[in-house]
């Protein structure tokens, strides 16, 4: 293989089913994230890094870059130690960042071409890494990273990433709920039955919930970025700008997915009282976004609401996995799901912030700051 890494300052510049090929059935494929693209997000830069051999694409992932404070992950009084501190310390807490990526999604995509042997895509990932790194030297920033590489990633070149200098860190567990089930009645009897009696009393007295599935969000628009920024506000979570959504994100991701991003939106009377944005896969439903107005959402008990429309449409369409994401575990594990691990690597080219980092990796972990995750595994243990 003669093998040529090259940036991309934006992903339009990939053609668009070269770029789905390595990633064959994927909701967030090329038009989702050229969609994510057209958003204005002034605290981040998008792009992508291609992989050719000869003029044959065959491999790629998004790239971001952004200016990353060192405390995003803290969460609760580490958080506010930080805040208090943070005035005094910008020029050690900020960090210049180029990664492989996207805030957009709860994966790294790294792709390849289904044609390739498992040594090929190592060379190729190789390839990828180095052109990201040199490019990120270039540009004068000295910390590269990849976000959220994947479990399967993670077991078939983690060894050998590790061995190029990267220090892997744990970030947030993906929840998914596995339905091998005929009916909504056979899902909830693989549940605990104190399980099943709350879900069963939650639905009984949630009231009259009216629910309408729709494919675009023309009337909705600014009723639904509404609904996201209060939820995103409410958040026990907060991660700063860092999973700040580019302007229109809604309304541009359905008209670029074409069918396969759904909004269901839930009314009590005629007031929105939630809306749930999911992206359909043959397999796979990705729970993206869910967005309540409160304390509306609370009184009719919409979680358990829609997580029970989800499971029901997954039944109803053959649809073997809900995927829910990085967020509220409790809930989650309690209805079944499992927690699939998810990886950070990161690197710096200068000795003394890479050993800073190195350390600080050791004692301060994504999924160990989560409040809903350390309460969830004190539930579970």
């Amino acid at each position: 293989m003669a093998l040529e890494a090259k940036i991309f300052t934006s992903i339009a510049e990939i053609d668009a089913p070269a770029w789905d090929a390595c990633f064959p059935g994927e909701a967030e494929s090329h038009a989702y994230y050229t969609a994510c693209a057209h958003g204005f997000n002034r605290v981040l830069k998008e792009g992508a890094i291609g992989v050719h051999d000869g003029a044959k694409l065959v491999a790629v992932a998004p790239t971001f870059k952004i200016n990353f404070r060192l405390d995003t992950p803290f969460q609760g009084q580490l958080k506010r130690f930080s805040e208090r501190l943070y005035p005094f310390a910008k020029g050690i807490m900020n960090l210049p960042v180029m990664g492989l990526g996207s805030p957009y999604s709860e994966r790294c995509h790294l792709g390849f071409v289904p044609d390739l042997s498992a040594a090929q895509k190592w060379a190729a990932l190789a390839s990828l890494l180095s052109c990201l790194e040199a490019d990120a030297s270039g540009n004068g920033t000295g910390l590269v990273a990849i976000k959220d590489f994947s479990a399967p990633d993670e077991a078939a070149f983690g060894s050998a990433v590790s061995a190029l200098g990267w220090t892997r860190g744990m970030s947030l567990p993906i929840a998914r709920l596995d339905l091998p089930f005929a009916d909504v009645k056979d899902y909830l009897a693989s549940l605990s039955a104190a399980t099943r009696k709350d879900i069963r009393r939650k639905l009984k007295n949630a009231g009259d919930i009216r629910l309408e599935w729709r494919d675009d969000l023309t009337g909705f628009e600014d009723d639904v970025a509404r609904l996201y920024n209060s939820t995103r506000e409410r958040s026990r979570l907060d991660y700063g700008e860092f999973e700040a959504l580019p302007d229109n994100y809604f309304p541009s991701v359905m008209r670029a997915l074409d069918g396969r991003a759904r909004i269901a939106l839930y009314f009590a009377g005629d007031d929105l009282c939630a809306f749930n944005l999911v992206l359909l896969e043959k397999n796979r439903m990705i729970d993206k976004f869910l967005g309540v107005r409160y304390p509306l959402g609370r009184e009719h008990n919409i979680y358990a609401v829609s997580w029970m429309e989800n499971v029901k449409e997954c039944l109803a369409r053959g649809i073997g996995i809900l995927q829910t994401g990085q967020t509220a575990y409790g809930p989650k594990l309690r209805f079944g799901s499992r927690l699939e691990p998810s990886y950070v690597y990161f690197k710096h080219r200068s000795a003394l912030p890479y050993a800073i980092l190195r350390t600080f990796n050791r004692f301060i972990k994504a999924d160990r700051l989560d409040p809903d995750l350390r309460a969830a595994r004190a539930f579970t243990s």
